[in-house]
């Protein structure tokens, strides 16, 4: 498999169901894997469980990612890993992109070998017995290889002996110790090396005159080692007011501390096992032998040490290389009996153990780079907020319900603490009709506040980019931002959706959010400062509800109140409509617009757009449905762009038809006339639906609105996924109800109505 088709560019910005299905698009995983992960059937289930171990009483569950961008040997891999902690597999992509970069990972790795000891106590002449078993030592491993025949076909097996003596502390004696070294091929070989010790120790007692006491296998695997190396440019190092050889030195710095101290080393091991463990954990192999031989190869001289070393060269460039223990298996009863396991092998590809060994290195090297890195520069607590606050909300106990409420107050409160997020809870749970973030705590909180409006779209979406008009309405669905001042640096921090950036200074090196909240700093002069903008979203990310536009108005208001800028609304709306701009390519402006004025509008775009104050004079009620699955209007946008470079006629003319619709609509809301209005939603969602926007998932929720009760239903945005917008005479209770039993979200919203804030 080509490493392109394993680059996944901004993974981590799409949701599950899109990652699941952009590795099965990819090839990554086979058309059974995909179904397996997309409904959950790939877990561990309590039957199977109940064969594996005693006592069985439920199974636990773990994380599964995927660490992006790994080439080892100028192959690309996708690593599963199993995982709780957060951070970890975001370091392994970013450390092996900026890897991959420069050559990625030289690995290698040696034979699979495991070390069988067999103890020997009592022996009348330890000299003699030792030269016995020299002299007869074939004959033992023609045993020891009777009990595995297969294997030895395999070109594995009992391959040599070696011999050592240790003095026992309390007894005084002496023992001998039979070291049987077995190569495993592409089994973890375990039970096989335990078996052939079995079977070999009463043959050695005979030999030697003496007692077998132990005869077990060692986990310091030292006889299976893997090594990874690479090389990165100091000039590639920089960043956030660090020059390149500052990092390089400052990596190299923090290295020695960990060769030369076992208190250092044993933390900076334990990061290099926070990338082994879970890809052993997600293959189904022995985590806890691998670890025990990691820190024990780590203790072998007079001190325990560093696992990994970086140097510089001559050249200025900083070299790392690792050289680790690790015996890992890809066939057996551990991978055949656990579904995740045997389903995480096949998406990483691997052909071999010794081919998963010398992946796993070198993602316990990228993982010791990226925690270097951060100790070296920004520090390792920086970018892990919003994580860590979400795993404090989880462990207070916060309803699911409650959990992105009691999220962003937490981040916004500064006490991180589990106390302090049940404390938010139970004030929240006290208030059913919980206010909007903008509307809560203190007044100077308030006054400090941006905010942003969620919309929907009554009528004209895609066709309002081509110069006609569209109907949209804000709702009380607002984004809320924050700005405060800190020490250095420019940190974006979205909690809810676990975004959490220092921006980069050159805007060349700017990533996702950091470009469009960019566009803004740099227009207003203020990227020189150190701030910290912290946004609580209500709007549900890519729904088709005008996230983006309601964020970047929320993060200028922000910016306007802490530096009192003093812009208009005028201005504000121009800065939204630019960062809309970076974000989605050739946006109408309308979305900016209504998230900047709140008040529902007609409008056309122009060099001046038309912006037309629309009176609904009674709240329409409405419901908003959402599918869960995200919409990319960037994507659907583009898509429909194309189609009409394509046939510019065929679809200028379905535009004019969607914006006839547009007018009698606007006639037909002065009139009061909703069941008229909803006919015209029906007539545009079934045009939208021929402009390919529409999906199965948004076709069955229309339907469900429609036969509950509503007077229209379409969709609402961009498409592609996302929300539904249904209109109601009267009690949207049915729809509601409908929309919630079908396993979707569903928001009563009345169009028209006075926003708090607008």
């Amino acid at each position: 498999m080509t490493d392109d088709r394993r680059r996944i560019p901004e993974f981590y910005k799409l949701s599950v169901a899109e990652r699941v299905r952009a590795v099965h698009e990819r090839g990554i995983v086979t058309g059974r894997d995909f179904r397996a992960l997309a409904s959950g059937r790939h877990t561990l289930d309590l039957a199977s469980a109940d064969k594996m171990v005693e006592n069985v009483v439920g199974v636990i569950g773990l994380p599964l990612g995927l660490g992006m961008n790994l080439i080892v040997n100028g192959q690309g891999y996708v690593v599963p890993m199993a995982v709780e902690e957060p951070s970890v597999i975001a370091a392994l992509g970013s450390a092996s992109k900026l890897i991959g970069e420069h050559g990625g990972f030289i690995a290698e790795a040696t034979d699979p070998v495991l070390i069988g000891q067999i103890q020997i106590v009592d022996l009348p002449d330890i000299e003699a017995a030792q030269s016995a078993i020299v002299e007869r030592r074939q004959e033992i491993l023609n045993l020891a290889n009777s009990f595995h025949p297969n294997m030895v076909a395999r070109g594995g097996g009992a391959m040599d002996i070696e011999l050592h003596v240790h003095p026992l502390r309390y007894s005084g004696k002496t023992t001998l110790v039979v070291h049987l070294l077995v190569d495993t091929r592409d089994a973890m070989g375990a039970n096989l090396t335990n078996g052939m010790c079995e079977g070999v120790a009463p043959l050695i007692e005979s030999i030697t005159g003496g007692q077998v006491f132990l005869r077990i296998l060692s986990n310091l695997t030292d006889r299976s080692l893997a090594r990874a190396r690479c090389t990165i440019p100091h000039s590639a190092l920089g960043g956030n007011d660090y020059t390149g050889e500052q990092v390089r030195d400052g990596i190299v710095i923090a290295a020695d501390f960990a060769a030369a101290d076992p208190y250092r080393a044993a933390t900076h091991n334990k990061g290099i096992m926070n990338g082994i463990d879970p890809v052993a954990i997600a293959t189904g192999n022995d985590w806890r032998a691998i670890e025990a031989g990691a820190h024990a190869f780590a203790a072998r001289g007079d001190r325990y040490t560093s696992l990994t070393e970086w140097r510089t060269d001559k050249e200025g460039n900083l070299c790392g290389s690792i050289e680790v223990p690790i015996k890992v298996g890809t066939v057996g009863a551990p991978l055949e009996s656990n579904p995740t396991a045997a389903l995480n092998m096949r998406l990483l590809g691997v052909d071999s153990a010794t081919q998963l060994a010398r992946v796993m290195a070198s993602v316990g090297l990228a993982q010791n780079f990226a925690a270097l890195r951060a100790l070296a520069t920004e520090g390792i607590q920086k970018g892990h907020m919003t994580l860590h606050a979400r795993s404090v909300v989880t462990a207070a106990g916060v309803p699911k319900a409650l959990f992105d409420d009691v999220l962003d107050r937490l981040v916004l409160s500064n006490e991180i603490k589990v106390w302090k997020a049940r404390e938010i809870a139970a004030e929240l749970e006290q208030d059913p009709g919980r206010p909007h973030l903008h509307g809560a705590g203190t007044g100077a909180e308030a006054d400090a506040m941006g905010v942003g409006f969620g919309k929907v779209v009554l009528l004209g979406e895609h066709a309002v980019v081509y110069g006609r008009h569209a109907i949209g309405a804000p709702v009380p669905i607002t984004v809320n931002a924050v700005v405060e001042d800190c020490d250095e640096g420019i940190h974006l921090i979205i909690p809810r959706w676990g975004v959490e950036y220092q921006l980069a200074r050159n805007p060349k090196d700017r990533r996702s959010f950091e470009r469009t909240a960019g566009v803004i700093l740099d227009e207003l002069g203020l990227s020189g400062r150190a701030m910290r903008i912290e946004v609580f979203s209500e709007v549900p990310r890519s729904m088709g509800l005008g996230g983006s536009a309601a964020m970047a108005v929320a993060i200028v208001r922000a910016l306007d109140r802490h530096f009192h800028l003093g812009l208009s609304d005028e201005e504000v709306n121009r800065l939204a409509f630019e960062y809309e701009t970076v974000a989605h390519g050739t946006p109408s402006g309308l979305d900016n617009t209504l998230a900047c004025y709140g008040q529902p509008l007609i409008f056309r775009p122009g060099k001046p757009p038309l912006v037309e104050p629309l009176d609904i004079k009674t709240p329409i009620p409405a419901v908003i449905g959402m599918t869960g699955y995200e919409g990319l209007t960037a994507k659907t946008v583009g898509r429909v762009r194309m189609a009409w470079q394509q046939d510019q006629k065929l679809y200028e003319h379905l535009f004019d038809q969607i914006d006839a619709l547009v007018l009698r609509g606007v006639q037909a809301i002065r009139d009061e006339d909703l069941s008229s209005l909803g006919e015209l939603m029906n007539i545009c969602h079934g045009m939208l639906n021929a402009l390919q926007v529409s999906t199965p998932e948004l076709e069955q929720l229309v339907d469900i609105a429609r036969e509950s009760g509503a007077l229209g239903a379409k969709l609402t945005g961009g498409g592609g996924g996302g929300s539904i917008i249904a209109i109601c005479d009267g009690d949207t209770g049915p729809v509601v109800s409908a929309i919630r039993s079908a396993g979707y979200q569903a928001v009563t919203v009345n169009l028209g109505a006075p926003l708090n804030g607008a």
